[in-house]
């Protein structure tokens, strides 16, 4: 599977953009979906399979952090959607604010 294949399924660009900026272990990462821990794990699997996470273990632990490098190209990609939709939403915060001060 490539890159693009796996960057494709919605919970694993999820997992990449929780482990962007911080190393996370498998139970923070579980904790944060909806999911069971079995399913996150695959896609924790497949994530480091195709070398776009890494991993380091500290005991019985587990931490996760997305290897920027390995992206490549999709890490600007990413990265972009990222802004763009945390752009939307503080444009939707303003619209909603300002329409509550003017009821």
């Amino acid at each position: 599977m490539d890159a693009v294949q796996v960057i494709a399924e919605p919970r694993r660009r999820e997992i990449l953009r929780l482990v962007w900026d911080d190393e996370l272990s498998a139970g923070d990462i579980a904790a944060r979906f909806e999911v069971t821990f079995g399913a996150v794990s695959q896609h924790l699997k497949v994530l480091r399979d195709t070398g776009l996470v890494t991993l380091r273990k500290d005991g019985t632990k587990r931490f996760y952090r997305a290897d920027r490098e390995a992206l490549g190209p999709l890490a600007e990609y990413l990265q972009s959607m990222w802004s763009s939709k945390l752009d939307t939403l503080a444009r939707l915060a303003e619209e909603a604010e300002r329409s509550e001060n003017t009821s």
